[in-house]
């Protein structure tokens, strides 16, 4: 395992073998947190400035790392299909006893979000997205700046280095400064230990056309300035989703629950507490 510069947190058994790493903090109804891809990537990473809040304000915060990230397994002899990361996700709710949840997912894991709403709609509550994958061709993702940065770092002959996450990150953030010497040591300090193969084969299928099926409620957030994920998404959430809220901010790129650290937590407080 990676020198612990991430606090550890609570372990779970799912199946063949796989454990999950998560941490669980506070009593309340549940509120799951789904981290994004990307080298180093991992629950507490991102949501660090996130989650206390929501403690705060009463509330259950579950923070996993998907398998393949942070600390949780990371098998090479697999894809990583989308479908297969939500079954594990769903085999770790099941496991913890947790049945019914509010899902806060960025990035990829907004991708994860969207897909564990599709299929167990009973279980979901209410969906908080930032910038979800899965709502532009794969064509339209490779042409964004981010991603292109990011892929170069992980096919570059000498792999994944600090200052790859680094050149990343400027591009991650609107203002890249921002940027925290104690971030890119824990994402470096798991990257280091991440196959490659969890990047290379994430695949994250066309979720646009089936939006429409999500009548759970909705907040969506996208920065005007992101560079990962096409912020035409935000507009077919806007469209096809029959109860959401999208917010767009100005002077922010992929990490909205980073750059706009205050009104992301009440706005996320604000929002789970509506039918309470």
């Amino acid at each position: 395992m990676s020198e612990s510069v991430l606090p550890i947190g609570r372990y779970m058994d799912i199946h063949d073998g796989y454990r999950v790493h998560y941490h669980d903090e506070g009593e309340g109804p549940p509120v799951v947190f789904l981290h994004g891809s990307g080298p180093g990537a991992s629950g507490y990473s991102n949501f660090k400035q996130n989650f206390p809040a929501l403690v705060d304000a009463g509330y259950r915060a579950i923070i996993p790392d998907a398998l393949g990230y942070g600390y949780s397994s990371m098998p090479t002899d697999v894809d990583y299909d989308l479908w297969w990361l939500v079954e594990g996700l769903e085999a770790f709710l099941d496991t913890i006893g947790v049945q019914t949840a509010t899902f806060v997912g960025n990035s990829m894991g907004g991708a994860m979000a969207i897909w564990f709403a599709l299929e167990c709609p009973e279980r979901v509550e209410r969906l908080v997205l930032m910038a979800p994958g899965g709502l532009s061709t794969r064509e339209e993702y490779m042409e964004m700046e981010g991603i292109r940065t990011m892929m170069a770092g992980v096919y570059s002959e000498e792999g994944v280095t600090r200052e790859s996450i680094r050149r990343t990150f400027e591009l991650q953030l609107f203002d890249s400064g921002q940027i925290s010497e104690q971030t890119l040591d824990e994402r470096y300090a798991i990257a280091k230990d991440q196959p490659s193969h969890v990047l290379k084969r994430l695949r994250v299928p066309p979720l646009q056309n089936e939006l429409h099926r999500l009548e759970m409620p909705i907040l969506a957030l996208w920065g005007k300035d992101d560079k990962f994920c096409p912020v035409a998404g935000a507009q077919r959430i806007s469209e096809q989703c029959p109860h959401a809220e999208v917010v767009l901010l100005d002077a922010c790129g992929h990490w909205v629950m980073v750059e706009h650290c205050d009104r992301f937590n009440e706005l996320l407080i604000d929002f789970v507490g509506q039918d309470a």
